[in-house]
């Protein structure tokens, strides 16, 4: 067997992409000096990402980085529908981010330059074939945050929020590296195919150092999703942020913990191990979730909360995986990142709501804040209740109906009937926030008159897009499913 690593550039264009846009919005920064042209290298490098990760992906699965059958890079549809989602997201918080940009609190150069590295993270991801470069892809996504979290000039809240997210996420990160090692320590392996080959093998489950590493990697990457017991630095990390980054926070972050998590169960760590423990994990994070959301009265809080409810029922389908055969298991795995994808793409129009009902700079508010903005503002309060009744899985936003479809089928189609129970009796009982949030934009204004505030043009174009996106591929949700299952 050779020892010398195939390098496939075409493969890698996505990532060449990605870190170029990071570099370029440097040097356009430092040369020009000027805010416009640096957000527009940041967006023009976006769009790039999401055009060669198209072209790529359409050519079928590519290899590299590779030691015989073991390889570090794959880049197949799977990766290609992740890269072309995690850069469209940077794209759309660009677009949320002018009316922060233009205060001047933030400074506009890292902020572009900070997202386009987290963009290049989150497109590695994707295609990671081993631990190490998953691992990696994970942090690359994530540091940045750090950072972006605590930006906002003057602010003690964002300060805090950084501490939080960093202090917890270090944490994760320890966890995940340790269970790694004591794997490859079990194993002898890295590449998760082959991991997942050497831990069919009963010997190795059944030593306890084969149970604490498996058990480590499920928990640190299970921080990055905000699942349950793991979930206490969301909502303080996304109500301390600017908005744009909550938003960027609440999607990209967490599709990325996601495809890292759903990467390891599928390929490296045994079904019958992880499955058990990923059914609790679920029916915990989404019940959780939403009796916590029933009390909020912050707008951001609401949806930080919503947010690790969603992620129960992403996580749901890994949790039918220890009774399902093979082909269920391959319809489980397409189940949970096709939810993943819808849920994001609801998000973003969710938040890109709110920063167009709030003044510039401003943090999310209070429900309050909200009520009648729909009276005063009819498109953009329309898009909202939109993206509030898709998340809960109601007509007329049919893509979060059928994400909640997806679901409960491939639970059935496990023989996990307990836990699709579950999913559907948390459906009903997020109803409860997601509506009262929707009606209250159409209540009469109160006695406190609302703060005159004009939607930015590009803030209003990001919700329109996400909208419109969110309405299509809720026409055409097997298109999703094909790629998630590719």
């Amino acid at each position: 067997m050779t020892m010398v690593q195939s390098v496939d550039s075409v493969a890698l264009l996505p990532a060449y992409l990605a870190a170029g846009t990071a570099v370029l919005v440097l040097l356009v920064d430092l040369l020009l000096a000027r805010p416009a042209a640096t957000v527009a290298a940041a967006a023009g490098g976006a769009v790039a990402t999401v055009l060669g990760a198209a072209v790529v992906g359409a050519g079928g699965e590519r290899r590299t980085f590779c030691v015989g059958t073991d390889c570090s890079y794959v880049f197949g549809g799977r990766a290609a529908l992740v890269a072309a989602l995690v850069a469209l997201l940077v794209l759309g918080v660009l677009a949320l981010s002018g009316p922060l940009l233009r205060t001047g609190q933030t400074p506009v150069g890292e902020f572009c330059f900070l997202l386009a590295c987290s963009m290049t993270g989150g497109v590695v991801l994707g295609a990671a074939g081993d631990l190490i470069t998953l691992i990696v892809a994970v942090e690359v996504l994530t540091l940045p945050l750090y950072i972006l979290v605590g930006l906002r000039r003057g602010s003690l809240a964002s300060a805090e929020a950084a501490v939080t997210f960093f202090v917890v996420s270090v944490v994760a990160t320890t966890l995940t590296l340790l269970g790694a090692a004591l794997l490859y320590a079990v194993t002898g392996g890295l590449h998760l195919e082959r991991l997942g080959t050497l831990l069919a093998d009963e010997s190795l489950l059944d030593l306890p150092l084969t149970t604490v590493a498996v058990t480590l990697v499920v928990a640190g990457l299970a921080f990055k999703v905000a699942a349950v017991p793991f979930h206490a630095w969301a909502p303080a990390t996304y109500d301390g942020a600017p908005l744009p980054v909550a938003a960027y926070l609440s999607t990209a972050s967490k599709l990325g913990g996601v495809v890292a998590l759903l990467a390891v169960v599928q390929h490296a760590l045994p079904p019958g191990v992880t499955g058990p423990v990923l059914a609790l994990v679920a029916a915990l994070t989404m019940t959780v979730g939403n009796l916590v959301a029933l009390r909020q009265r912050r707008t951001v809080r609401l949806l930080a909360w919503s947010s690790v409810a969603q992620a129960g029922y992403i996580l749901a389908p890994l949790g039918a995986l220890a009774l399902s055969d093979a082909e269920a298991r391959t319809g489980a795995y397409a189940a949970a990142l096709a939810y993943a994808v819808f849920f994001v793409l609801l998000e973003l129009a969710a938040f890109a709501g709110v920063v167009a009902l709030r003044p510039a700079g401003a943090d999310g508010g209070t429900l309050d804040d909200l009520r009648g903005a729909a009276r005063r503002h009819p498109w953009v309060g329309a898009g909202l209740a939109f993206a509030l009744v898709g998340l809960a899985g109601l007509p007329p936003a049919l893509a979060g109906l059928f994400a909640k479809v997806t679901v409960v089928r491939s639970l059935l189609g496990g023989d996990a009937g307990w836990l699709a129970l579950v999913v559907a009796l948390n459906a009903v009982l997020g109803l409860a926030y997601y509506l009262r949030v929707a009606a209250l934009l159409y209540a009469p204004p109160g006695d406190v008159a609302a703060p005159a505030v004009r939607p930015a043009r590009a803030v209003a174009a990001a919700l329109a897009v996400a909208t419109v996106v969110a309405v299509v591929v809720g026409f055409a949700p097997q298109v999703v499913l094909d790629l998630a299952g590719s």
